[in-house]
């Protein structure tokens, strides 16, 4: 685990306040259909992994919890797939973004505001599926999510967990880049540089032993890593797609053989033992 914490859990919620994950996804006006389903679109197409590893149908009439929906696009897939749902975010501006977002689908969730360290105003032994995607590595405590998490899981419930990796391309490059100017302080480089807004208060990242120790009281059932970013930025940030030319000169298998091995995102899956 790297990315030591800098402040409380009043740091992470302004952060997030001030501008939503994804909240630039579409220049549409915000909180319009256009610009939800230009949201989900370029969510999907960037990060393609992401409706595997949730397996949104699977889950239809289950209990689902998702800790962090930020503005809700899986929020929203889940909804649509016929999950009993609530949903969890720290940062209220996030939640009434996605209550927007789902009266705008005519959509139905539980939608909480709360602290994903304690999830205290939940029921134990609840739920057959905790979701977290890019979450609890931003909160100051992650292992007290990840009790919390196990708490309110049923027997025999599944956890789905997004948590950054530690030995990514991403974390490289960070680390590269700042030891090029002089900067040595490189847990603090990769928390501030973690997200597209800079200055995380809080992130953390783990190797797969570092995930593992995470999870106490969990079986885990497989851990991998995927998502490289292969875009200019520049280009990005004006919703067009040219990928690096290191990037274009490799094959796809030979692409897909790095998000692997170097993969920014580290998906696990786990259970909560049913005795």
């Amino acid at each position: 685990m790297t990315g030591a914490p800098a402040a409380d859990r009043d740091a992470v919620r302004g952060y997030w306040d001030r501008r939503p994950c994804n909240l630039r996804h579409s220049p549409e006006p915000v909180g319009t259909r256009a610009y939800f389903d230009q949201v989900e679109t370029r969510k999907y197409f960037v990060e393609p992994h992401i409706p595997a590893f949730a397996d949104f149908a699977r889950w239809r009439g289950r209990r689902v919890l998702e800790v962090g929906c930020g503005i809700g696009t899986d929020t929203v897939s889940f909804a649509r797939a016929g999950a009993a749902l609530t949903a969890v975010d720290l940062s209220g501006v996030s939640l009434g973004l996605t209550r927007r977002r789902l009266a705008v689908y005519g959509l139905g969730a539980n939608l909480v505001q709360g602290d994903a360290e304690s999830l205290a105003f939940l029921p134990d032994d609840h739920f057959d599926l905790v979701y977290s995607f890019g979450v609890i590595h931003h909160t100051p405590h992650p292992e007290r999510a990840a009790a919390a998490i196990r708490r309110v899981l049923r027997p025999g419930g599944e956890l789905r967990l997004m948590v950054y990796n530690r030995w990514s391309y991403k974390v490289l490059a960070i680390c590269a880049r700042g030891l090029l100017r002089g900067r040595t302080d490189l847990a603090r480089l990769i928390r501030e540089e973690s997200e597209a807004q800079h200055g995380s208060p809080v992130t953390f990242a783990y190797s797969d032993a570092g995930a593992r120790r995470l999870l106490p009281g969990f079986t885990v059932v497989s851990i991998r890593n995927d998502h490289v970013f292969p875009w200019v930025v520049a280009d990005y940030v004006q919703h067009r797609y040219r990928k690096r030319w290191w990037f274009q000169a490799l094959p796809p298998r030979w692409f897909a053989f790095l998000e692997a091995r170097l993969g920014w995102h580290k998906l696990i899956v786990a259970r909560k033992p049913a005795a």
